[in-house]
């Protein structure tokens, strides 16, 4: 069973580490000014800014 790239607000962290807000396709172009967060492995995915949008992990660091 693969691994999920993007996750849903509630949904479980997997890692620690930080996330970075993301469109709804990954073609769609980057949001302007993402929202970043910091979390710990087994905390919940906070809200995001609309209902098309989800989480992933930022592997930029």
């Amino acid at each position: 069973m693969g691994q999920h790239n993007q996750f849903k607000p509630g949904w479980e962290v997997p890692n620690d580490g930080e996330y970075v807000e993301v469109g709804e396709h990954p073609d769609s172009g980057n949001l302007l000014k993402p929202r970043k967060v910091r979390l710990q492995r087994g905390s919940k995915f906070p809200s995001v800014g609309n209902q098309d949008r989800k989480w992933t992990r930022n592997r930029n660091r």
